[in-house]
């Protein structure tokens, strides 16, 4: 009797446990790790969401910059962290998908051991030259990687980042090659890019775009169909010389797998009403970032765009023999 009277208040209990934990989280601050160095898009993003986020959570998104290995250390801290909703990541499709085929021996699956929350943003991606590089079109930069292609650097947020794959993808499908320049991140990256010490960094528009208005460097192509409002001045890459690349960049945010689904959707929530933040969407259109349609925000089809994406990449890893170092 005791027994079944026992397990008849478990049952209760697990029934009802979601939604009670669905309303007393969070009760304390919310770490959001940002697998990349202060400085760059990921990073700029995280911030501008977490404070959104933070308002209808009802407590401080606090940012952590964890950067190294490609997002794979940023990544794997919030993997070992207990899945309560209290550590959770915020990357791109480098620390969430490339990552895994690129690291033969990386700890985690980005399929199997994250609990998605929603995509973010969709970022083009623009290709900018120094301003002691000489550079002023793609066409000229074409010509000299035809000419001497060693003697042209990218500077990249390092192995598998979205900046090192869109330097790979544009000399892979204009069959080029250069020397690629490894940084812990896009923020070093792009103050070496201004200083003139690398030629060139193709990175999203959140960074790039200030920095080409502010005369810092010169944008030459942006990614996508049409020019972008914001710099309509630079055309895009099908425009200047390069139809073959096209790339653009998701942002999103994740949890460890085994994060209850009812934290899971409490963050979803917030995220969703982030998203429409008046500031948010005003600061997101400033840097070309797009937030996705309702159709495509929430955990499920996140969680889908993940494993298409590692499946995708996995395929441009093999095909252009990219390696880790």
């Amino acid at each position: 009797m005791k027994r079944t009277l026992f397990a008849a208040l478990l049952a209760v209990c697990c029934v009802s446990s979601g939604p009670a934990l669905a309303q007393s989280y969070p009760t304390r601050p919310i770490t959001m790790v940002v697998a990349y160095p202060p400085g760059g898009s990921t990073d700029g993003l995280a911030r501008i969401v977490g404070a959104a986020m933070a308002k209808n959570l009802g407590q401080q998104v606090v940012v952590e910059n964890v950067g190294g290995a490609g997002g794979t250390i940023g990544t794997q801290r919030v993997l070992k962290s207990p899945p309560d909703g209290y550590m959770i990541t915020f990357g791109n499709m480098g620390s969430l998908a490339i990552a895994g085929p690129l690291y033969p021996n990386i700890k985690f699956d980005p399929v199997k051991d994250l609990a998605p929350v929603g995509l973010v943003a969709d970022v083009p991606m623009v290709l900018s030259a120094s301003n002691k590089s000489g550079y002023t079109s793609l066409q000229q930069l074409l010509d000299q990687l035809r000419k001497d292609g060693a003697a042209v650097n990218f500077g990249t947020a390092g192995p598998g980042s979205t900046g090192h794959i869109g330097a790979v993808l544009f000399l892979h499908v204009t069959n080029n090659k250069a020397t690629l320049v490894s940084y812990r991140g896009a923020g070093p990256a792009i103050a070496d890019l201004m200083a003139g010490t690398v030629d060139t960094v193709i990175d999203q528009t959140v960074t790039m775009i200030p920095i080409h208005k502010g005369g810092r460097v010169k944008a030459l192509a942006v990614s996508g169909k049409q020019r972008l409002p914001q710099i309509p001045d630079v055309p895009t890459f099908a425009e200047a010389g390069a139809p073959a690349f096209d790339l653009s960049v998701w942002n999103g945010i994740a949890a460890p797998a085994g994060t209850p689904p009812a934290v899971i959707d409490r963050l979803a929530q917030a995220l969703a009403a982030a998203l429409k933040d008046p500031e948010v969407i005003d600061r997101f259109e400033k840097m070309a970032a797009v937030i996705p349609p309702p159709a495509e925000q929430g955990p499920k089809p996140f969680a889908a765009l993940i494993a298409r994406d590692v499946e995708r990449f996995g395929d441009l890893i093999k095909a252009t023999g990219l390696k880790p170092d």
